[in-house]
């Protein structure tokens, strides 16, 4: 399988990943390290070039990978990623739902009505789909674990990222809301809340100055890697966290104690 920085083995065989946003940063990261542990993987983006790419690669490599493309701002579009996932792969048994947005950068009273709904609608809306097609097909099967992005902007806030900041406090609030209630269903949810990591996507958003100033804001004294927010997702898969549902963890190299 592609080699990752991840030491910790599982034996995923058998079991199918589901992931959003697979095709790049954080989610193709999560992809990689659920192929190397054995899992089928079903990429879930938008990409189709970027994610026909490592499906491809990782099915050379003797893995077994599925593209499937979708928008997370169409509930259909997610119902129809988890009924060919299943109908392909067979099963569900985890899904990471990685894919979102930064949006918009401004203050509240500036903030244009299109940026708030196109964020609310990628990084809120798009979780809630997801789980709402994820969860009955793994309560059917007889349990599964999910793990939600959210961000350390879902503990705490800045003042240019209004919608941001409410769509992943919501996406903690709706991860507890479905650890609780399906727990005694067998399905177990979490969510990470990551530091500033360095992906594609904030790269795009972000000059060199913007990396380095966030960068500094880590105790750490760098910004995280994906690879090691996946690690975090695949081990909240795994069996060895049997006994965690509706948490909400900081991945953030100290972000949150300055």
């Amino acid at each position: 399988m592609t080699t990752t920085s991840s030491s910790t083995r599982y034996d995923f065989s058998g079991k199918v990943a589901f992931v959003t946003g697979g095709a790049s940063g954080i989610g193709e990261s999560c992809i990689q390290q659920f192929a190397a542990n054995g899992a089928a993987v079903a990429i879930v983006d938008l990409n189709e070039t970027a994610g026909r790419q490592l499906a491809d690669a990782i099915n050379r490599e003797g893995g077994k990978a599925l593209f499937v493309r979708a928008s997370m701002t169409d509930a259909a579009s997610v119902q129809a990623a988890v009924d060919e996932t299943i109908k392909q792969l067979g099963r569900m048994d985890f899904a990471v739902n990685c894919a979102g947005i930064s949006g918009e950068s401004n203050i509240l009273t500036d903030y244009s009505l299109e940026g708030w709904h196109q964020n609310i609608d990628v990084n809120l809306n798009g979780v809630f789909y997801c789980l709402r097609s994820q969860i009955p097909a793994m309560v059917k099967q007889g349990g599964g674990a999910i793990v939600n992005l959210s961000s350390i902007l879902g503990l705490v806030s800045v003042p240019t990222s209004p919608a941001y900041v409410a769509a992943k406090h919501a996406v903690a609030g709706i991860t507890k809301n479905a650890g609780q209630t399906y727990a005694s269903k067998g399905v177990r949810v979490n969510a990470i809340c990551p530091g500033y990591i360095d992906t594609p996507m904030l790269r795009n958003s972000a000059t060199d100055e913007m990396m380095k100033m966030g960068a500094a804001m880590h105790p750490i004294g760098r910004l995280g890697r994906a690879e090691e927010i996946a690690a975090m997702a695949v081990f909240l898969c795994s069996d060895s966290a049997s006994f965690i549902t509706g948490g909400v963890y900081p991945v953030d190299g100290g972000y949150l104690t300055h």
